[in-house]
């Protein structure tokens, strides 16, 4: 919704006259670096910075967990920020204000909710990684509703009645995280069952184990620019360039929003199915060939984008059931990588430290994401097929990457990655 947002409503607005806290300071300071831009390039950019500081803040939420709140206070906390965030995004004076609010938010809700899914599970319980995926799917219930509630509500009875929504919808998720916490496995400062301080010194293998971690984080940065496209350009691909009638009614654009966490409910039961069949007769891809298999399956996925554009008239729009394929094959490679990444971390990463690298690992989608932003600058200079064409190759090349050096990174993190 955010894009439409600004695309439509938003810049708009503040061109003619709205006031808007920070907003024309941000545009020249923008323009100063990457010259004059007109709207879409412009909302481009917000939505880059913004969902990459989504990603950047969890770092420091992780440390604020592992080192003063413990994981669950700091979830508490983002969950309030990231309410109020919402709730601001109502009123759009506040505009940027609500995505300091909502970005600082996340930093302490992020890495922690993923951190207590780990701690459910003793180190080396197989079932961690099939734990991850359900849990990715339990994210994705709130992806699949929201566009269709907040996005019906923004499209269709106006912007402000859609983020307000998305607040109180966040409201009742603290709530629910606050009426389960007898279920959680314990909250601590620092893994004291392992013995350890917070600042005792990493032993050599630890210190590998980080390093890995690195390598991959950075590997990644180039597959999250490219899926991101999903809620940036593509969004705006599907609100301009699709035909969404059906049986001649037409769907809010937004509704494209919901194919993506569908299409995980669908296939991450059937994901963990195949993985545990493959694990009995020790088939089971490792987990960073399994990342190396979503980069190659998120570049491939363009391919059907390009083919149904190609040749077609700019003013001519195409079937959506083509988003919907393009989707299913990049929605499988998020699932290859993404929930098994959050999973790795856990693996991997030092007890007393975990929350910390847990934001070190989403610290990659900060760049991934600002990256996408930069990317969406080139989706009105390029045409369809060669913007396509780009995030197929970028897809493909961080997929070699990962698979090239899948040898080496297992040695530095360990036989069980």
């Amino acid at each position: 919704m955010l894009v439409l947002y600004m695309t439509n409503y938003l810049i708009k607005a503040a061109e003619t006259g709205t006031y808007i806290v920070g907003f024309a300071s941000l545009r020249s300071g923008l323009e100063a670096v990457f010259g004059p831009m007109a709207v879409q390039p412009f909302a481009s950019q917000i939505y880059g910075i913004y969902t990459g500081f989504v990603y950047f803040t969890p770092f420091f939420g992780g440390i604020l967990a592992d080192r003063v709140f413990g994981q669950r206070k700091t979830v508490v906390l983002g969950a309030v920020l990231m309410a109020i965030g919402h709730f601001l995004m109502a009123f759009e004076k506040f505009f940027l204000v609500a995505l300091v609010f909502l970005i600082l938010g996340n930093g302490c809700f992020k890495p922690n909710i993923s951190t207590q899914v780990g701690r459910l599970y003793e180190q080396g319980d197989p079932r961690r990684d099939g734990a991850f995926t359900i849990f990715y799917m339990g994210i994705n219930l709130g992806a699949f509703f929201s566009p269709l509630v907040c996005g019906t509500l923004g499209q269709v009875y106006g912007w402000h009645y859609g983020f307000g929504a998305a607040g109180i919808g966040m409201v009742i998720g603290l709530i629910v995280y606050l009426l389960g916490q007898p279920y959680l496995a314990p909250d601590s400062l620092m893994d004291r069952s392992a013995g350890k301080k917070a600042d005792e010194p990493l032993t050599a293998k630890e210190w590998k184990a980080i390093a890995g971690l690195v390598v991959l984080c950075a590997l990644n940065i180039v597959f999250w620019g490219v899926y991101e496209q999903q809620g940036n350009t593509i969004q705006l691909f599907a609100d301009q360039n699709a035909d969404w009638h059906v049986f001649g009614w037409e769907m809010p654009s937004t509704w494209f929003q919901s194919i993506n966490p569908a299409f995980i409910f669908l296939l991450a039961p059937l994901l963990n199915m195949v993985w545990s069949k493959q694990a009995t007769k020790k088939k089971e891809p490792s987990s960073v060939a399994k990342m190396a298999i979503g980069c190659f399956l998120l570049g491939g996925s363009f391919l059907v984008l390009m083919y149904a554009v190609s040749g077609v008239s700019l003013t001519t729009k195409i079937s959506f059931l083509w988003l919907v394929g393009c989707t299913l094959i990049y929605t499988l490679g998020e699932l290859y990588l993404s929930p098994i990444g959050l999973s790795l971390v856990t693996k991997v990463a030092p007890a007393r430290l975990v929350s910390m690298l847990m934001g070190m690992w989403f610290l990659s989608s900060f760049f991934g994401n600002y990256l996408s932003g930069y990317l969406g600058t080139y989706y009105e200079t390029m045409s369809k097929e060669s913007f396509f064409l780009m995030l197929t190759v970028l897809g493909v090349i961080s997929g070699g990457a990962i698979f090239a050096l899948g040898a080496p990174l297992k040695k530095a993190m360990g036989s069980e990655v």
